[in-house]
């Protein structure tokens, strides 16, 4: 008891801790309450964090704020009408589609699976493979449903779905031009004895801003390498491929592997059983070995590594509060939480050495 005591006397006992905890679970009540009606703000604070090291380096090129400011707005909203009026269609009429082909596509797999026994007697029997296509069937009739039912509830989304697209670059413009003014505001509600909470906010800033900076990297040559492979081989749905296979880069280990199965299964029944079903398969596994080892490593070198069993509770712990948002923040926050943790230590000892 005296053990605790004493551990709770010296990492509770100093008035900046209080004012650190007291701020992150301001922010988590936030984030966690208000994260669905604030989603656009909180989307535009973290593009604006990524638009923000662009405009840094545009400065240091002795560049006026406004100037860089305006430049790199103006290459954000390009990109975002790119990506609306010419790779979102094609997503959508590639997505539509696949759906069209999903009947074809099952059937030719209940075929495959009905000849299993014909073709590898020694393997399955004819009991389990007619078990395996009753239970394919039941399990894609209900993935059925669900597709159906996300359908009818996103078209309900459309005109939430367009607010967010214009209110995002707006607030995303504002919050790059009054930078300064928008902080100095903010600085208003923060205790003056703060020491503590921005030596942690520093090393945060540091580890989650290379993070954020190395993943849009990563995700942008891992989705277009595996395009241009996709390409070269016209395999079907390339781009929708590609695009899941860059983002899939957010979830490790995970994101990889259920990417896998699409991507087999629509080579399998563009090629079947060929070279290029081979070939396709390979080279999609040289580049997650390279991306893993080769880009990973030199992206990510001055982030704090996370061990996988860390990345994947924070997965699934993130995920379960907030859904996709959490999967798809899930690394930032856990790098946060990683970086906050070893900060706190070592401030709170450099405090004591200091006093």
């Amino acid at each position: 008891m005296n053990v605790l005591s004493s551990w709770f006397k010296r990492n509770f006992n100093n008035p900046q801790v209080v004012i650190l905890i007291s701020m992150l679970i301001i922010l988590f009540t936030v984030i966690i309450f208000l994260g669905k009606p604030l989603s656009p703000f909180l989307s535009s604070v973290v593009l604006a964090y990524l638009l923000e090291s662009v405009i840094v380096r545009l400065q240091i090129l002795r560049l006026p704020r406004i100037l860089a400011v305006m430049i790199v707005f103006l290459i954000f909203v390009t990109l975002l009408l790119f990506l609306i009026f010419w790779v979102l269609p094609v997503l959508i009429s590639q997505i539509s589609q696949l759906v069209q082909q999903l009947p074809t596509y099952l059937s030719t797999g209940l075929e495959f699976v009905r000849k299993l026994p014909e073709n590898y007697p020694a393997v399955i029997s004819i009991e389990q493979a007619a078990s395996l296509t009753t239970t394919i069937t039941t399990e894609l009739t209900q993935l059925g449903q669900g597709v159906l039912t996300i359908t009818l509830s996103s078209f309900f989304n459309v005109i939430s779905i367009g607010i967010f697209i214009v209110l995002t670059p707006i607030l995303v413009f504002f919050m790059l031009k009054d930078k300064v003014q928008i902080l100095a505001w903010f600085a208003k509600f923060v205790p003056k004895d703060s020491t503590l909470a921005l030596s942690i906010w520093r090393e945060v800033d540091e580890q989650i801003g290379n993070y954020v900076r190395g993943k849009v990297i990563e995700i942008f040559i891992v989705g277009l390498v595996t395009y241009i492979l996709f390409i070269l081989f016209d395999l079907q749905y390339s781009i929708l491929l590609a695009t899941l296979t860059g983002f899939s880069v957010l979830i490790p280990y995970i994101g990889a592997a259920l990417v896998t199965i699409p991507i087999a299964l629509v080579s399998f029944f563009q090629f079947g059983w060929s070279t290029d079903f081979a070939s396709i398969m390979i080279s999609y596994g040289v580049i997650q070995l390279l991306d893993g080892n080769v880009l990973v490593p030199w992206l990510f070198s001055e982030v704090n590594n996370l061990h996988p069993v860390a990345i994947i509770v924070a997965v699934l712990f993130f995920g379960g509060i907030w859904g996709f948002w959490g999967v798809f923040f899930a690394i930032p926050l856990a790098t946060m939480v990683s970086a906050i943790i070893n900060a706190w230590p070592k401030r709170l000892e450099a405090d004591y050495v200091e006093g």
